[in-house]
């Protein structure tokens, strides 16, 4: 009985709004797009004290730990918040379609059609018998000549849409709350970076990365951040967590 809906394709299947329960529990991911670039952070699930995270100290996943933070192409981050597995496999076909569109048209993608293509897949999985939908939502940053910076989110069902500032992920609406307080139109990378900290202060691990453009090379700059360059964020704008010993001893 639980599978009476699942194969068929004359009704339509509940499984769209089962993959956008999973992400609105899974660690947050948050964009603000500014005037002269976009950030994005991430909650990054610590999955235990024995976890060997050597490779992304040394510089793993372009500087991040290649669980939440992903290089699509030289001008678009993504962000992902859901069931990582399935953000593997997305992340992979973006960038086989950036660099189809590099090699066809020695351009860089504009970042609204990369998340089109990504989202014409996507689609795909809610509407053919015998699939299911993909868990993950994909914050996009990215950067084109045309329209400069831009911040686009996409979700299991296929739908996309661009955003000056937006969260997914577990407790999204407390961080809407807060961005649409203290958002503005013409806030500088600087300014976002302080506020998408003090969005995320209460993270206990996250994963932070940064795009701007480099006047010099005319060309566009990602930065995905180490942990320690992380922490120097934190204590630069007076967020930096205490360590246990520190606080039992105080």
């Amino acid at each position: 009985m639980a599978r009476r809906y699942d194969s068929r394709t004359t009704i339509f299947s509940p499984e769209v709004e089962y993959a956008m329960e999973a992400i609105s529990h899974a660690g947050t991911v948050l964009g603000v797009l500014a005037k002269d670039g976009v950030v994005l952070a991430a909650e990054k699930r610590v999955t235990g004290k024995l976890l060997d995270l050597s490779g992304a100290k040394v510089g793993g996943g372009y500087g991040g730990s290649g669980e939440k933070m992903f290089l699509l192409n030289s001008n678009v981050i993504g962000g992902v918040a859901g069931i990582t597995s399935d953000a593997n496999s997305l992340v992979n076909y973006a960038r086989t379609v950036a660099q189809q569109h590099l090699l066809q048209y020695n351009d860089d993608i504009p970042v609204e059609l990369l998340a089109q293509r990504l989202c014409d897949l996507k689609q795909g999985y809610t509407q053919y018998g015998g699939l299911r939908p993909f868990g993950v939502s994909i914050l996009y940053a990215g950067y084109d000549p045309h329209y400069r910076f831009q911040l686009y989110h996409s979700d299991p069902s296929g739908n996309y849409s661009g955003w000056k500032a937006t969260c997914v992920g577990a407790n999204n609406g407390t961080a809407q709350s807060l961005l649409k307080q203290e958002y503005k139109d013409d806030i500088s990378v600087e300014q976002a970076i302080g506020l998408v900290l003090r969005v995320m202060s209460k993270t206990m691990d996250m994963e932070f990365a940064v795009l701007t453009y480099d006047e010099a090379n005319k060309q566009p700059k990602a930065k995905i951040y180490r942990p320690t360059e992380i922490d120097a964020l934190l204590v630069a704008e007076g967020l930096a967590k205490k360590d246990d010993d520190t606080e039992m001893k105080s």
